[in-house]
């Protein structure tokens, strides 16, 4: 090849971008006080600080999923003892907890339990919602603050007064007041779930909605409503998660008949009688299914960072 052609050749190449670049001393010098400042801001106290944080981690996961490992194979193990793995597996201990501990019922009752308390919380909580969003006082935190109390204190400081007046006007005991108790702590989060979503929401749909003729009731249907249906599903489905883990207030007011999952397994462990542990650790594996395969309906629909509630301050010189 000729000079002319070599010459003509690395033109084109260039043109084309077909061709190596070599690092610059100069951007690599540049790029090296950047490197030392990283190497500097995270010595080894930092790094000891995450090395410790990631093996507190690790430590826990795996013991909870040893703990978890451990009832599964001894709900299912025909015998285990004294050896590292079960001599056998059957589903024998689930049929019997079904018999024994009367889990046809049980879950029954927390069926109606948890449906009265997701609709009731939905219908009331996302009115109260609509007008904290909307709505500019000036005590307007202070009853935020009311509303969210019962989410913010323990259930056993207001349960038990919440279930001796419970008894004392009848209702202890008996599915109504297990469902009161229940939407004490469920309509606050109602609100707190709804509110932000209702604040995203532009006023000036409503104002328009008013100008073409619509009344309230078609306002709320064909155009509040559909904006809300995510909102309400996700309040919706981690009220029913939580209703189905509280185990306080339920305890407080069940009666023999009116016990929820998680009351029944208590009493499992702990009431008098002989039982087989497996039979336990079935139920126990039972409840554990049921919430778990909610909990992971509901994080479809709703992430945990949603669950940040705030409440808009009135503007000055209104």
């Amino acid at each position: 090849m000729s000079a002319t052609n070599k010459h003509l050749a690395g033109t084109l190449a260039a043109q084309n971008g077909d061709f190596m670049t070599t690092p610059s001393p100069v951007s690599s010098l540049a790029a090296a006080p950047t490197t030392r400042r990283k190497m500097r801001r995270e010595g080894p106290g930092s790094r000891l600080w995450r090395v410790l944080v990631w093996g507190a981690m690790i430590f826990f996961l795996v013991n909870v999923g040893l703990m978890i490992a451990t009832v599964t194979m001894n709900s299912l193990a025909t015998r285990w003892f004294g050896t590292p793995l079960p001599q056998g597996f059957t589903l024998h201990w689930y049929a019997q907890a079904w018999r024994d501990f009367q889990l046809a019922d049980v879950l029954w009752v927390t069926m109606e339990v948890v449906g009265a308390v997701v609709l009731l919380s939905i219908a009331l909580g996302v009115p109260a919602a609509y007008a904290l969003a909307r709505a500019q006082f000036p005590g307007k935190k202070l009853a935020m603050l009311v509303f969210l109390l019962p989410l913010m204190v323990p259930p056993v400081t207001y349960g038990i007064p919440m279930a001796t007046v419970l008894y004392k006007v009848g209702l202890g005991g008996t599915l109504a007041g297990v469902i009161l108790a229940n939407l004490v702590p469920s309509l606050p989060f109602v609100i707190l779930v709804m509110t932000p979503f209702i604040e995203q929401i532009d006023p000036n749909l409503e104002a328009a909605a008013r100008i073409f003729g619509a009344n309230t009731l078609k306002y709320f249907r064909y155009v509040l409503l559909p904006l809300l249906v995510p909102g309400i599903l996700a309040a919706g489905l981690l009220v029913l998660v939580r209703t189905i883990g509280m185990f306080e207030l339920t305890f407080f007011t069940a009666g023999p008949d009116t016990q929820t999952l998680v009351v029944a397994l208590y009493y499992a462990v702990f009431s008098t009688g002989v039982r087989a542990p497996q039979s336990i650790d079935a139920m126990a594996m039972i409840y554990m299914a049921i919430t778990l395969l909610w909990v992971l309906i509901a994080l479809q629909f709703v992430s945990p960072t949603q669950l940040v509630s705030r409440v808009k301050e009135a503007p000055k010189g209104e």
